[in-house]
Formats: structure tokens, sequence, C-alpha cells
């Protein structure tokens, strides 16, 4: 057979191989997934994880495989955590005390695969906790109405006046009114501070940031929180605040739905540790992550 007649079927050959793996390709991801991704250490403020590798389902031309370690949200939508070329991660910016649903997908130049099953992880608690008791069995009449405690879950004294407790909600109908009340509290309801934070949607009218503070249009939901301070007091470690009770209400009380209120949880009866409810000691996350 003349040379010329042997390189083209050596370069058919070839372009067929390469067809038969892009068809391969084609028909679903071009890498494996990896491992369910398994929990090495827990430590306040760090999360080491580790997986089982990826590989090409297809041998050709592969590129270096990159792992993503998110959260999945839905379909095709996920919080980015942080990624690497090796099969472990230390993840530093989870918040203590708190549980997240983490998954591992690879991607490279050329090929990606299906996110791992997902392992739920509660992180280590942090300098403090904010446990939780939902009061009002009813969930869209005119006040919201629970409990709160934080306690000291570090190995040191924990300073109140340092503590920053939020409660997420969502103003239905733009109606941004909001009363906060103590009811009453174990140490006082006098060394306890609330005020209303509400944030404008983007992409509001300019006529609607004229007034001070700016107002959101009718019918459109505005996220914020009732945010929660301590004039002073110090906790001992493991020592808690004990219960504090909480109620709001609009001005002119006026139903309010919670159940889309990130931090409303259904009433069991129970204290539990609501990880939507966040908390800051001297503005760094100790408990809770409303994006989780």
């Amino acid at each position: 057979m003349p040379a010329r007649r042997v390189t083209a079927t050596i370069a058919l050959a070839a372009l067929a191989s390469l067809l038969a793996v892009n068809a391969a390709r084609a028909d679903g991801p071009a890498i494996s997934t990896p491992g369910t991704p398994t929990v090495v250490a827990n430590a306040p403020h760090q999360l080491t994880l580790s997986w089982a590798p990826s590989a090409w389902v297809e041998p050709g031309a592969e590129q270096p495989i990159n792992y993503e370690v998110q959260v999945p949200l839905g379909p095709n939508t996920y919080r980015f955590l942080g990624s690497t070329t090796e099969t472990t991660i230390t993840l530093t910016d989870l918040a203590p005390g708190t549980t997240y649903r983490i998954g591992v997908a690879a991607r490279a130049l050329g090929g990606y695969s299906d996110t791992s099953p997902t392992t739920t992880v509660r992180t280590a608690s942090g300098h403090a906790t904010v446990s939780y008791l939902n009061l009002d069995w009813s969930p869209t009449n005119n006040q919201i109405q629970h409990l709160v405690k934080v306690t000291n879950t570090g190995t040191g004294p924990l300073d109140l006046s340092t503590v920053r407790v939020r409660y997420h909600l969502r103003f239905e109908g733009g109606n941004t009114s909001l009363v906060p009340n103590c009811d009453w509290a174990a140490l006082g309801c006098d060394r306890i501070r609330q005020t209303v934070q509400f944030f404008v949607p983007p992409g509001a009218p300019p006529a609607l940031a004229t007034p001070a503070p700016p107002y959101p249009a009718p019918g459109t939901p505005v996220p914020g929180w009732v945010e929660l301070t301590f004039t002073d007091g110090t906790l001992a470690p493991g020592q808690s605040t004990g219960p504090i009770q909480l109620r709001h209400h609009r001005h002119s009380w006026s139903d309010i739905d919670e159940r889309d209120d990130p931090s409303w949880l259904a009433p069991t009866g129970q204290w539990i540790e609501n990880d939507w409810i966040t908390l800051d000691v001297d503005g760094v996350r100790e408990f809770g992550d409303t994006s989780s």
C-alpha cells in the first residue's frame, strides 16, 4: 500500500475515534461524578472535606480537573463555596454551629461532571449560639411572637455588648412598618435594644429614592431584619441569657404573613437551634447563615 494511502487510513481512523469520543461525551457528562464529600475535620470557622476523584469517561485530550465545592439550591442553581485541583479542601467562610448540605462537581476545559451526592454537616459551634421557640401557631395573624436566648459556647467569658442577633424577614406588600417589642426577658428588657432594617430592591424607580429613607414600590417584597443588641452583661462559658420574649406588629395592626420570612420556622413547642437567625460577635459571624 502506498505511504500516502496508509497515512490517509490512519488519519481517518483517528478522526473516527475522535468523533466516537465526542459522541459519547455528547450523551452525558465527559467526567465521572466525584465521590460523596466526607468530613475530615470540623472546628469553629474551619471545615475540611475530602472525596474520591473524578476521571474522564473516554480517553482523549484530557485537561486537568478542577473541583467546585457547592451547596445545591435548586435545579442548576447552587452556592459556590470554594474550588481546588486536589481532592480535599478546607473551608473557612462557613458560619459555626450551622447546618450545610454540600456537594462536589468536577469541571475542566471541554468537560464536566454531575454533582456528587451531598453530605449534610453541622459545623462546630463558635463563641455563641441562638436558640429559638416560636410562640405563634398562626403565621398569618397580626403579630410575630417568639422566644430567643443566647448561649456562650466558647471557652471564655462573652461580653454581651459585642453580640448582635438578627431575625431575618420579608416585608410583604412593600409594607415596612414594624414595631418591635420585648415583652419579658430573664435579664431584663431594659438591657435589650431592637432596631428594624430593610433594603429597597435594586432597580427601584428613582422617584422612590427621593424621600429619606427610600421606600419600595407598593406590593414589592422587601428583605430586612429585626436586630437585637445588649447594653451590657457577661456570660460565663455554658451560660445563657435565659428566655427573651419578643413580639412585633405593624403600626396599623394589619395581618403579617410570616411564612416567607427566612428566620421563621413552624412552631414545635420546643427550643431549637434556628440556623436562619444569625449571631455576630465583634462583627464576626458565630452562628447562622441565611444562605445555607
